[in-house]
């Protein structure tokens, strides 16, 4: 672990490993050409939807009370370049016609609302607000009743870019199940960090480079059960096919599975990357990694909350080892960074536009990856006290 990192949230660290399959990719390619190179990701792609569906997954490894009987064991997975990217191919696809309903709290993600309401405008949706508690936790009472007063989508993140909170995701997906309602679950910040599996999301989307230390440029959609309604948003020849009499009238179909969403084509020694992250995860063991970091997330708000009048937004006992922190009068987020990085510590500066309805002035991001040290973090402690 390079010293003083505690971006885990921005972009973590990959292990030996990733870079080292990341590499020797590179070099298959250069050797062999690039198309005769490409890996077989199957097994990864088995792996990353283990993470969420238990029934993927050996019991040895995985406690038998998280097995949901009503699910399958065939999850889809599609790889595509981020997280972002993976959102807009799910919901940009996805068939609602004019008047539908999506729910979303005003904590959502700054660039998934952007996609919302750009979608709300061209296809005629109606965005409804999910009501949060006094932590900025979705009230599940509150999404019941606006499942009753009707909804036809509801997109949550499981955890925040910009706030530590565990939305209480398999208690909505119930809900969701229960009103006949999909529910999709952005696990970018939450895939590697704390527990998702047997939450029972109609779709799941995530990314490589935050808590699962992979590398940048790969996020995945996975996707328990297509439904007619989801499709990509622009077809592809190798997630489409013609159907009918020829192309000039022929229809365009998806093929089966998630892989109507991937193109073919992206960085494929970034795929490899991810195959490696995932294997180093279960190596570790991910119910030991989210108690880990459940745990210097609790540290490090216990040690920084009131230091130099900054203040801890999350409840100081939150399972997540994401923590924000708010300046006090006189300092900023920004010039703490930088401070920081004076003492070769990395921290995150989250800015308004991440969380548009949620933040009213940037915020400071502390999260610290496995194995970071509490003097790291007793270290920041002082300079924010010093300031």
């Amino acid at each position: 672990m390079p010293p003083g990192h505690l971006d885990a949230a921005g972009c973590n660290v990959p292990a030996d490993r990733v870079l080292d399959a990341m590499t020797a990719h590179l070099r298959r390619e250069r050797e062999r050409g690039g198309y005769a190179a490409v890996p077989d990701l199957t097994a990864a792609r088995t792996a990353l939807a283990a993470l969420v569906d238990p029934a993927l997954v050996d019991p040895a490894l995985v406690d038998p009370a998280l097995v949901d009987p009503a699910q399958s064991g065939s999850l889809q997975v599609a790889l595509l370049e981020s997280g972002t990217a993976a959102m807009a191919a799910l919901l940009g696809g996805w068939r609602l016609g004019p008047g539908s309903r999506v729910g979303c709290a005003r904590t959502e993600y700054g660039g998934t609302l952007m996609l919302l309401r750009r979608l709300a405008v061209q296809r005629g949706w109606r965005l409804v607000e999910l009501p949060v508690d006094g932590d900025a936790r979705i009230d599940p009472d509150g999404v019941r009743a606006r499942l009753a007063s009707g909804l036809d989508l509801v997109v949550v993140s499981h955890v925040g870019s910009h706030h530590g909170v565990v939305q209480p995701a398999a208690e909505l997906a119930v809900l969701c199940r229960a009103a006949g309602v999909p529910f999709v679950l952005d696990v970018c910040q939450s895939l590697g960090h704390v527990e998702v599996r047997g939450i029972g999301a109609t779709a799941y989307v995530g990314t490589s480079r935050k808590w699962l230390a992979g590398p940048r440029g790969v996020g995945f959609l996975l996707v328990p059960e297509l439904s007619p309604a989801m499709d990509a948003p622009a077809p592809t020849l190798s997630g489409h096919v013609w159907e009918g009499p020829g192309w000039e009238r022929g229809e365009v179909a998806p093929v089966e599975g998630a892989a109507r969403f991937e193109s073919s084509e992206g960085p494929i020694a970034a795929r490899a990357g991810l195959a490696a992250a995932v294997e180093e995860l279960y190596a570790l063991g991910p119910s030991a990694v989210h108690a880990h970091l459940a745990e210097l997330g609790r540290a490090a708000r216990a040690l920084l909350d009131g230091v130099g009048g900054w203040r801890v937004a999350e409840p100081l006992d939150e399972p997540s080892a994401l923590v924000t922190l708010a300046p006090p009068p006189g300092d900023s987020a920004e010039r703490a960074a930088a401070r920081a990085a004076e003492s070769s510590l990395l921290v995150g500066v989250v800015p308004a536009a991440r969380a548009p309805l949620h933040l009213r002035e940037p915020v400071l991001r502390v999260s610290p990856p496995p194995g970071t040290s509490l003097d790291t973090l007793r270290a920041l402690a002082g300079i924010l006290a010093a300031a």
